[in-house]
């Protein structure tokens, strides 16, 4: 534990700047083939004296189109994402693959982030679905602009 009173440069830093985890969407067993889900919930602690900002990388989640004699079906997937209980995105896939990523600012002091991420699958016609979605990945970092010009 230490405090420096100045300026610091370091080339090898280990410590809290930047954390990362990911993890699966859980799937429902019920099928063969098992479609996704269930829902992951990310807390974020307001436990730093400065600003961060949360990032989601693409998740990307899809349906399938059965093709029948004279009509065809849909697998869909939906994928519902909710910040701090209010929703923010809400989409649903059927023969197509759609993309969900963000960017969220977390002020120091305004307390902590709570994100859930729902993902349901279903076939209109009561058949196991044909579903994917992508594992989640949440980066929380410093916010800060320092070193860095976009022009």
């Amino acid at each position: 534990n230490c405090v420096i009173r100045g300026k610091l440069s370091a080339n090898q830093i280990e410590g809290d700047l930047v954390k990362t985890v990911g993890k699966a969407f859980p799937r429902d067993s019920r099928a063969p083939k098992r479609w996704p889900s269930g829902t992951i919930t990310v807390r974020v602690y307001d436990d730093q004296p400065f600003n961060r900002q949360i990032v989601i990388p693409a998740v990307a989640f899809s349906g399938a189109r059965h093709e029948r004699e004279n009509s065809d079906t849909y697998s869909s997937c939906r994928l519902i994402v909710k910040k701090n209980g209010a929703e923010i995105y809400n989409r649903t896939a059927m023969d197509n693959t759609l993309v969900y990523s963000g960017v969220i600012d977390m002020p120091a002091g305004r307390g902590d982030m709570t994100l859930e991420f729902s993902v349901s699958a279903w076939w209109v016609n009561g058949w196991y679905p044909t579903a994917s979605i992508s594992d989640l990945l949440v980066v929380v970092m410093k916010k800060a602009t320092a070193g860095i010009t976009i022009s």
